[in-house]
């Protein structure tokens, strides 16, 4: 399947899709990432304040999932299924969310600390953070999406971590996982080989950073990813479009 390039209307409609995406996400963190708060109490507020602004939680029911938002703690670094687990000092949690307004998707993922964290798990989180702003930093059309990913792998392990196998970034438009696929290393062959990143594309970035093994175990539950390690993990992610040579982020805040 051909990788889509969206006209200027229709990356403003994926951009208000993922506006929503970015206010959930900054709503859930300064609001329920609290101490005491559960994990269903988490899902339930992000699934009305998505509504409330006028959109429908994308994840709910997608390939089964029984939730609209992936709460990942600790050991979990994706796709975590929200539960009565309540929220104690020192936790992490990745939240990732997914939104569908006017038939266009949005996506997005932070990973936060509860209360006082260690200096260890800070560290985690920021490689996360980093290799995204640093990925967003160095795409320019005509680069490979293959570059991108040795990229991404290169400058995680350059901080002593390891990205998650398996699983991996992805196009978006009109539904919620589109081409290209786009993982956080070099699956196979050359950076220098494969489709091309072109002004118009529209695809999210999303390190998922190991500590020491990048091997994924799936959990009982069936959803949430944990590293054959047994340690922490972290996640972020952006939706970015492709406008007048740069990436810009498209799941922000106005």
């Amino acid at each position: 399947m051909a990788i889509a390039i969206r006209k200027p209307a229709e990356i403003e409609k994926l951009r208000r899709a993922n506006v929503v995406v970015a206010k959930t996400l900054n709503y859930l963190k300064d609001n329920l990432c609290k101490p005491g708060v559960s994990l269903k109490e988490i899902d339930e507020a992000g699934e009305e304040y998505i509504r409330s602004l006028g959109a429908r939680p994308s994840f709910k029911g997608l390939y089964g999932f029984p939730a609209s938002v992936c709460t990942s703690v600790n050991e979990v670094i994706i796709h975590g299924v929200p539960t009565d687990y309540r929220l104690k000092e020192g936790d992490i949690i990745g939240l990732d969310i997914g939104t569908e307004l006017e038939g266009w998707y949005g996506d997005g993922a932070i990973t936060v600390g509860i209360g006082e964290i260690s200096q260890k798990d800070q560290d985690l989180i920021a490689v996360a953070k980093d290799t995204l702003s640093y990925a967003i930093e160095i795409i320019r059309p005509g680069m490979r999406f293959k570059e991108l990913s040795f990229e991404i792998e290169k400058y995680i392990k350059s901080r002593g971590y390891q990205p998650l196998h398996g699983f991996c970034g992805h196009g978006i438009g009109r539904k919620p996982h589109e081409e290209p696929e786009l993982p956080n290393y070099l699956e196979h062959g050359s950076p220098k080989s494969g489709p091309k990143i072109k002004n118009g594309m529209v695809f999210c970035i999303e390190p998922m950073i190991c500590q020491k093994l990048g091997t994924p175990k799936i959990l009982e539950d069936k959803w949430s990813v944990v590293s054959e390690d047994g340690l922490r993990g972290s996640h972020y992610e952006h939706t970015v479009a492709v406008i007048d040579g740069k990436a810009q982020i498209l799941s922000k805040e106005d």
